[in-house]
């Protein structure tokens, strides 16, 4: 299936009001809270879903038609210009085979999210063209006093081109330029949409990949798994994430850079790691998935965002 144009939805102005929701699980409502409040310091206002609040069953925020529900309600509602949820967690995966997608092809918004939330967004990226806005989300991110990236939130939402790098945390594996589609998210979620579906399309694509909690040798069996499955077929390039706790007590501290080099012996594109975007200790960096990027794996790296996720 051949990929669909963009549906870059409209610019963000500043003062723009947002709708919160949270299509997984729960968060602690003194984290949402303190995310709700620095949202409304930068002069956004936050609507928060009318199940949003909502702490069950199990670990969700909500049954599944509820979650849906404010999701749908978030796309469709005109006094808000952007969705952002919660946090991330377990149990978007029970609302994609839902999804409206006509609705959201008539009401495009930026969607912010990562995590769990990889695959709705790859989900509407690829059966929509919707760019998947890879960036912070209110309970995991706005809560904290450095959470947000501001310059590339800011960038990305009012359609500013930009760049990161040195500065966001990222450095060289392996040197080279590669240019193409910047597509991806969380390495565990990608790994269990393989054959369902709503597998991801990352053929050809400027690939970035992160996580959170992983040993090096579970990253190296979900990278076989990604090989095996075709899914690293004419990559471009690769960009890994900041891996927040992703090493093995008492081994070597580079043992997970040396497990993705032994991976990608035979790769021939440049790769990078640590650039700071999803699960990151600190000041979340916003990607565009979707849109048309540069790496440059030399001193300094750099990722260029080559073109604007949202229309004037």
């Amino acid at each position: 299936m051949s990929a669909p144009h963009l549906l870059k939805p409209p610019a963000v102005a500043k003062s723009a009001s947002v709708s919160v929701v949270a299509p997984a699980s729960f968060a602690k409502p003194d984290r949402v809270e303190a995310g709700l409040k620095a949202l409304r310091a930068l002069g956004s206002a936050p609507q928060p879903g009318e199940h949003s609040h909502l702490r069950g069953p199990l670990f969700f925020a909500g049954t599944p038609r509820q979650r849906l529900d404010d999701l749908h309600q978030a796309f469709a509602d005109k006094e808000t210009s952007f969705v952002m949820c919660l946090r991330g967690g377990y149990g978007s995966n029970y609302l994609l085979d839902k999804l409206d997608l006509e609705l959201v092809r008539q009401h495009p918004k930026p969607f912010f999210a990562y995590s769990d939330l990889t695959g709705a967004q790859l989900l509407l990226l690829d059966r929509l063209g919707l760019p998947a806005f890879h960036g912070p989300m209110v309970a995991a991110d706005f809560a904290s006093k450095d959470g947000v990236h501001l310059p590339s939130f800011r960038a990305a939402l009012e359609g500013n081109p930009y760049s990161v790098g040195a500065p966001e945390g990222m450095r060289v594996l392996k040197d080279g330029k590669a240019r193409g589609t910047l597509y991806g998210g969380c390495l565990s979620i990608l790994v269990s949409l393989l054959g369902t579906p709503w597998e991801p399309s990352t053929e050809g694509k400027l690939l970035f990949l992160e996580d959170t909690g992983a040993k090096p040798y579970q990253i190296d069996r979900m990278l076989w798994q990604l090989h095996s499955a075709g899914k690293l077929e004419g990559v471009k390039g690769i960009v890994f994430g900041e891996m927040l706790d992703c090493a093995s007590p008492g081994a070597a501290p580079d043992l997970l850079e040396q497990v993705i080099l032994h991976v990608f012996e035979d790769f021939h594109g440049p790769i990078a790691i640590g650039l700071r975007s999803g699960h990151v200790s600190r000041e979340n960096v916003t990607l565009a998935f979707g849109v048309e990027a540069e790496l440059i794996a030399q001193d300094p790296p750099e990722l260029r965002l080559l073109e604007p996720a949202v229309s004037s």
